[in-house]
């Protein structure tokens, strides 16, 4: 097989503050799917880099993604309707940006995250052109966050990227190839209720819980997500439990910094919490970067240990 007819996995298409692709190894021996549980969920999709793992090793009969942040439904559902559009909106943005010194691409930065503002506050604005924006502003961007003022507003400065890749059209086509058979939902998690069932697999990823009072990374959208909505989630966690769902949540570990806060030990207990290693990418202290414990939740039985460590082993 040559180069050129290697079939090219799909990634995730934009960097995500919380992303799981530096993870992937220990949520993967977590995966259970055979002929009954045959369908998957994931209700704060983010990036995708454990939709896309999933989509990539496995043929599923139904999947479906949600997320609480409508740029990114967006995206997804333009690179799945229409990807070639995209492309060649991306490519305009790349051939504009490639060139300039950095004063220049200031300029055009800024005018592109005005305009992408402009867009996401009027009704029935341009989908297409939204993606693209959302995309450029991702790649060209500060580390590659999304965050929104208290007006809804994108308020992440420029990056310092020399050659930033604005498109990647390889990885598009083959994301888009993916996300054909895919329901895509913008909303909360509480939506995905309708479609999970006992031959379900879930796997929950929610803005995790700052680990220090100082951590201020929390404008994700301008509804942040705080601990009432934790402890919401971790009642449909156990609403979903009851319909016999194979489920998965991953979590920040409060016990990095306090031994004694059991926020999340007490929230989940009853259900089986494993402590794994990860880095920490996103902080703006870069002294502050390192390892930390997160959490990984699930309620499977014992006797399904077996089984799940055997799906890792054949994936890779």
């Amino acid at each position: 097989m040559s180069d050129k007819e290697k079939i090219i996995e799909a990634k995730p298409f934009i960097k995500w503050a919380g992303g799981k692709s530096q993870l992937l190894h220990e949520i993967r021996k977590h995966y259970l799917f055979n002929e009954q549980i045959n369908k998957y969920c994931e209700p704060f999709v983010g990036a995708g880099a454990v939709l896309f793992d999933v989509l990539n090793n496995f043929d599923l009969k139904e999947v479906y993604i949600s997320d609480i942040n409508k740029e990114v439904i967006n995206s997804y559902k333009v690179i799945r309707d229409d990807v070639e559009h995209l492309i060649d909106l991306l490519e305009e943005f790349q051939n504009e940006y490639k060139d300039l010194t950095h004063e220049e691409r200031k300029v055009i930065y800024y005018k592109n995250r005005e305009e992408f503002n402009k867009l996401k506050v009027l009704k029935n604005s341009d989908s297409l052109k939204r993606a693209a924006l959302f995309i450029f502003l991702n790649k060209t961007g500060f580390n590659g966050l999304y965050r929104e003022n208290m007006r809804g507003l994108f308020n992440v400065p420029i990056g310092s990227y020399k050659n930033p890749k604005i498109l990647d059209k390889d990885n598009l086509i083959s994301v888009s190839k993916k996300l054909q058979n895919v329901e895509i939902i913008h909303g909360d998690f509480k939506k995905s209720a309708d479609f999970i069932d006992k031959n379900t697999f879930v796997y929950f990823d929610p803005p995790y819980r700052p680990i220090k009072s100082t951590s201020n990374f929390t404008s994700y959208s301008k509804d942040s997500f705080n601990d009432e909505n934790q402890i919401e989630l971790a009642a449909f966690f156990e609403k979903m439990d009851k319909k016999s769902a194979h489920l998965l949540l991953s979590n920040s570990d409060p016990k990095n910094y306090n031994t004694e806060d059991n926020f999340f030990d007490d929230l989940y207990k009853g259900f089986n919490i494993k402590r794994v290693v990860a880095k920490r990418f996103i902080n703006s202290d870069k002294n502050n970067r390192g390892f930390v414990y997160e959490l990984l939740i699930n309620n499977y039985k014992e006797d399904d240990d077996e089984r799940f460590q055997q799906m890792a082993f054949n994936i890779h």
